[in-house]
């Protein structure tokens, strides 16, 4: 489940961090005898770059789009390469289904900008006291042109939308996040190697970190573990949600601090990125003699994610694996409808360069199993007042059915 800033200090308090500071700065180094598992990770080729673009082209071509507005964000890296953050500042790409890319960003950044522009384009860059919507506007008008409405990938923001539309005032928009989940949905051999590197990153680090939990550390202690792990072994630590004793019964945490002790559930979430691709693994285990009931929720919750992959099949609607699990755990006596004491939250979600991306194991999705598509499996059991049990491992469809990319819990004794 996702990033630093979102998850990883649902951890505790600022007294929690400064009394733990001396086991940080000794568990640390240990990392360092760590060594890179991606330096020979590929990132995707220009040539890659170029075949996406086809690709979305072909399909604006087919829906009668005539263009199709992206912004800074993870969807402007797919189709152009360009790594950028978002500001007030607008960067974008206007991908036309007839011609070339433009590109429009301010004038200061496009040296920065060209670094990671992996496709042939129009760079238009604007000043201060000029307007990157009228760059926009005046590509839209440019010939060739397709005729058809604009369409805007789904995460970009208002004020863009707004002010393009005001601009350009030639026709409709739309949303663009059917072509871009058409073209993102599937995840190509190369993005599948770099999705297979973050998660060799990922379960290496938590084989580490599990080896190094002692009694009294907090999650921040861990916390700083799994960021040392996952950056020695050439990850770029994204997140790690640390949920110790009772805050493992809430799916992202409570603020109220906790630490290791006999007996204590601990739950640890965390990802990585390597040249833009995402892992999300989850491991839970008891520190010390785990008793019969947490034993067998871990048991439960196991066997749900066996019967996610068992579910997974080409062709089956991804809502179906969704129903599945929660039709076992309904059986077992967990609560019906993402209640609690049950499963609150979807099995899993796509992942690729984004941590969360469609489609999503939540039975109201009726999208159909393709070969290529890539889903976490984490139909975690959450007890308010007492625990939580997830467990996440990444896999992908294929024609012969899914794919793991870490081997699943053993056991709540060994559960990496």
């Amino acid at each position: 489940m996702p990033s630093l800033t979102r998850r990883s200090f649902v951890i505790g308090g600022a007294a929690a961090a400064l009394a733990s500071s001396a086991r940080v700065l000794a568990a640390g180094p240990s990392a360092q005898a760590l060594t890179s598992l991606t330096e020979r990770a590929e990132p995707i080729t220009a040539r890659e770059h170029a075949a996406r673009v086809a690709r979305l082209q072909s399909l604006m071509q087919q829906r009668k789009v005539a263009a199709l507005l992206v912004e800074s964000g993870s969807s402007l890296e797919y189709f152009t390469g360009i790594r950028w953050r978002r500001s007030e500042r607008t960067t974008a790409a206007l991908i036309r289904a007839e011609g070339g890319a433009v590109v429009v960003t301010p004038f200061f950044e496009e040296p920065s900008v060209r670094e990671t522009l992996k496709i042939s384009a129009d760079v238009r860059t604007w000043n201060e006291d000029e307007s990157p919507f009228d760059l926009i506007a005046n590509a839209l008008r440019d010939r060739p042109a397709a005729p058809g409405p604009l369409a805007v990938e789904g995460t970009t923001r208002y004020f863009i939308i707004d002010r393009v539309t005001r601009a350009w005032g030639a026709g409709p928009v739309v949303s663009g996040e059917d072509l871009v989940n058409a073209c993102r949905m599937v995840k190509s051999p190369a993005e599948l190697a770099l999705m297979q590197a973050a998660n060799d990153v990922t379960i290496g680090a938590l084989k580490h970190v599990h080896a190094k939990i002692e009694t009294g550390q907090s999650g921040l202690d861990i916390m700083k573990m799994m960021v040392a792990a996952t950056e020695s072994l050439g990850g770029e630590h994204l997140f790690s949600l640390v949920l110790l004793n009772e805050a493992s019964a809430y799916p992202h945490g409570t603020e109220r601090p906790q630490t290791v002790r006999q007996t204590s559930v601990v739950l640890i979430d965390t990802g990585c990125s390597v040249h833009g691709y995402q892992s999300d693994i989850s491991r839970t285990w008891v520190f010390g003699e785990p008793s019969s009931r947490q034993r067998e929720v871990w048991d439960t919750v196991k066997r749900g994610q066996e019967i996610a992959l068992e579910t997974a099949k080409i062709g089956v609607p991804v809502g179906a694996v969704d129903k599945a699990v929660r039709a076992f755990y309904e059986g077992r006596g967990w609560s019906k409808n993402y209640g609690l004491p049950g499963t609150s939250h979807r099995t899993g979600h796509g992942i690729g360069m984004d941590g969360h991306e469609a489609p999503y194991l939540m039975r109201a999705d009726t999208t159909p199993l393709e070969a290529g598509m890539c889903f976490s499996d984490e139909p975690g059991i959450y007890i308010p007042g007492e625990f939580g049990i997830r467990m996440e491992d990444c896999w992908y469809m294929t024609g012969a059915g899914p794919k793991l990319f870490t081997p699943l819990a053993k056991s709540i004794e060994e559960p990496i």
